[in-house]
């Protein structure tokens, strides 16, 4: 058996190009004692990707020429030598851009049987679903009737942090890149209004409409000139949740900074940076409670599906181009 993998073929100079990826062939070992073989069902395609690509200290962990891509990933196991693992059994865990894995195991996680489809594991009750729960509860911490700005309101994370603001009694406000995703979001999701970035002069003007009394908690995706919009218009100790920083992932040259320091100071904010590995003790919390949401009916998705291993170099580019409204993912 052949086994296929994605490598880093070259470092990218602004939005990534197919050419940037190298798909690599090579024979398949079979599982020795205690290991597990496992093909591939979902791989993950997230932002975080086009950072590790970029090399220098701008980001951790950055990827070498020649490494296989990096991506959490759902797979059915085929052969088992290791007695926690049985064939047809579904896995979760770091699995990178590759058709078949070999482990020992110990980094995988047993996917029990489920009425929510397989795919939900990595979206809403995965990493995107634990990080939009904890990045607005315990990061933003809002109160009933706060205002609520999420910035890439419509993707995999912003369209849930958004959606739990609004069950916590908040008004929700989202900032997103397409007419298709402002009406998505308010006529689906529910927000109390969003606005079209891109088809928007004065991003103070829109905002402003949206959040006439200001912003008490902001939820931010993508930093940058939206950023710089967001803070001067926050209440006095309003509270920053720093998710991503999207708008800078493409960029050759860092954005020119600090941005706007004067309402920090004067309006007493707190900005603050998460990963949702912070909170990794805690997971179950966070799962637990966003099923019961599901299951009642108070929280929905979407899941952008790209049907192809050999399209995931196409699914990160339709990613970090905005293509996407919730998870992306490429099924196999």
């Amino acid at each position: 058996m052949i086994n296929r993998q994605f490598t880093l073929a070259a470092r990218p100079l602004g939005m990534p190009k197919e050419s940037d990826f190298a798909l690599v062939e090579s024979p398949l070992s079979e599982p020795g004692n205690g290991e597990v073989l496992a093909k591939a069902v979902y791989i993950s395609v997230d932002p975080y990707m086009r950072a590790r690509m970029s090399g220098g200290s701008a980001y951790p962990d950055p990827l070498d020429i020649g490494d296989t891509m990096v991506a959490l990933g759902i797979g059915r196991v085929i052969e088992s030598q290791n007695p926690a693992f049985a064939a047809g059994e579904l896995v979760l865990g770091e699995w990178g851009w590759r058709e078949y894995s070999v482990s020992d195991g110990s980094r995988w996680l047993k996917l029990p049987p489920s009425a929510a489809p397989v795919s939900t594991r990595l979206g809403v009750l995965g990493m995107p679903g634990i990080t939009a729960y904890f990045g607005l509860l315990d990061v933003c911490r809002p109160k009933a009737g706060d205002t609520v700005v999420v910035s890439a309101a419509a993707g995999a994370v912003g369209s849930l942090a958004g959606q739990i603001a609004k069950i916590k009694g908040c008004r929700t406000a989202g900032i997103t890149g397409t007419d298709a995703k402002v009406e998505y979001l308010v006529n689906e999701l529910g927000f109390d209004g969003a606005f079209n970035y891109k088809a928007s002069a004065d991003y103070t003007n829109s905002l402003t409409r949206l959040c006439p009394d200001g912003i008490d908690c902001y939820f931010d995706n993508v930093g940058g000139f939206v950023t710089d919009a967001v803070l001067p218009l926050m209440k006095p100790f309003g509270r920053v949740a720093l998710c991503g920083l999207i708008s800078e992932y493409n960029l050759d040259q860092p954005e020119p900074g600090p941005g706007p320091l004067r309402p920090i100071l004067l309006n007493q904010l707190r900005m603050e940076g998460f990963l949702f590995t912070r909170f990794q003790n805690r997971w179950g919390e966070a799962l637990t409670q966003i099923a019961q949401w599901l299951s009642e009916g108070r929280l929905t998705y979407r899941e952008a599906i790209v049907d192809g291993f050999t399209n995931l170099p196409r699914a990160l580019i339709g990613l970090l181009s905005g293509e996407n409204i919730g998870k992306m993912l490429v099924r196999l």
